[in-house]
């Protein structure tokens, strides 16, 4: 008999695991998703690297439409006021069918979402209880609708409300002291750099990442600032203290602007319940300054879809061992990147750059810091 699952939440790691799950045909599952429909309006840009990619083309992701799509062939870095420290090679990690994309986030759900919308996604689904019977898990919807299924898959996001409802032990994303303020730029606004490529800026306590997205080669501006207080209401007095760093900046902040604060998650655990999984940034929630987020929510969703294809052995155990072990590994390249990106000091930032110029170079290095996250 065919085990039912139940997948909570519908971005890139919940609509990832429901196509291997739609391909194989071997599970029934249905997504369920609080909001009313897909966000699908254009959404903000997203980085995906070669680990990933390798795992959406068992998808068929070697189709999209590659208009909607860009490979970035490398990374120039600088300083705040736009002068060149030193640039890195990312077609070293590239295959003839594998390399590393940039898309926008839409784009990806929209792919995603084309086998499985009809049959198996439902929308306006809030949990509102849960309990067990006859060693299945009842959901129940607060639209007064039920599910029994064997199976519980959260992916609902760093704030995962699935949580809630099975996990003893709170896990509170943590405020990171840190804003993310994104714009879409039509051309580089002024700024002296390569359009072809990432091009990351690091200033005193910010840093900004800018690169094309399409054929287009329409750009994606982050920029992430440290600051104590989150308050919407006070991003240009932010953004100023960015601005006065280097004035060029100031017409790429111009456009239409989205901003949010940025959490992580303080800690990696484990399940309460054997029935119960996480993946995506339900599982564990990183800062971006590693550009995995979405990638690892790719990576986890495959993880367990092999898990749960295989049924071999405690599923929750060696999920949780596997993907904890991954994920460690990018959480502290992640931090370790946020803490390099915002230095304060002159004395320090120039330590910095003599260091990255030496270490760009060394293919041991990289192989060792990025290779060990890309070539997974």
């Amino acid at each position: 008999m065919k085990k039912k699952i139940a997948i909570i939440g519908s971005g890139i790691a919940g609509l990832t695991l429901a196509n291997f799950l739609y391909k194989d045909k071997n599970h029934d599952f249905m997504v369920y998703e609080k909001n009313d429909s897909l966000s699908l309006d254009e959404g903000y840009g997203i980085q995906v690297s070669t680990n990933s990619i390798k795992i959406l083309n068992k998808i068929n992701f070697s189709k999209i439409d590659n208009e909607k799509i860009y490979h970035p062939n490398g990374i120039d870095i600088y300083n705040i006021l736009n002068k060149k420290i030193c640039d890195l090679d990312l077609i070293q990690f590239n295959s003839n069918d594998i390399k590393y994309t940039t898309l926008q986030r839409s784009t990806l759900i929209e792919f995603l979402k084309d086998d499985i919308y009809t049959q198996h996604i439902r929308f306006g689904k809030r949990i509102k209880e849960v309990s067990e019977l006859k060693g299945k898990i009842l959901i129940k919807f607060d639209d007064n609708t039920n599910a029994l299924v064997d199976y519980v898959i959260g992916a609902d996001g760093i704030f995962s409300n699935t949580r809630t409802f099975f996990e003893k032990k709170k896990n509170k994303p943590v405020f990171k002291n840190a804003i993310a303020i994104r714009a879409i730029l039509k051309t580089t606004s002024g700024l002296d750099i390569d359009q072809s490529k990432i091009n990351l800026m690091m200033g005193k306590n910010c840093h900004l990442v800018i690169y094309p997205f399409n054929k287009n080669k329409d750009l994606n501006l982050v920029c992430i600032v440290r600051h104590r207080k989150y308050d919407p209401d006070n991003i240009k007095s932010i953004l100023d203290k960015v601005v006065k760093q280097n004035p060029n900046l100031a017409k790429a902040f111009k456009e239409d602007l989205k901003f949010w604060p940025l959490y992580a998650t303080p800690k990696i655990l484990p399940s309460n319940n054997s029935q119960v999984f996480y993946i995506g940034d339900a599982f564990n929630g990183f800062l971006p300054t590693l550009a995995q987020g979405a990638g690892q929510s790719i990576e986890s969703a495959y993880e367990l879809f092999n898990l749960i294809k295989e049924k071999n052995g405690d599923i929750q155990s060696i999920y949780f061992q596997e993907r904890s072990k991954r994920a460690k590994i990018v959480r502290r390249r992640s931090n370790f990147n946020f803490f390099v990106f915002h230095f304060s000091s002159k004395f320090m930032q120039t330590i910095r750059n003599f260091f990255m110029k030496f270490l760009i170079k060394r293919k041991s290095f990289i192989n060792s810091y990025l290779g060990s996250v890309y070539k997974n």
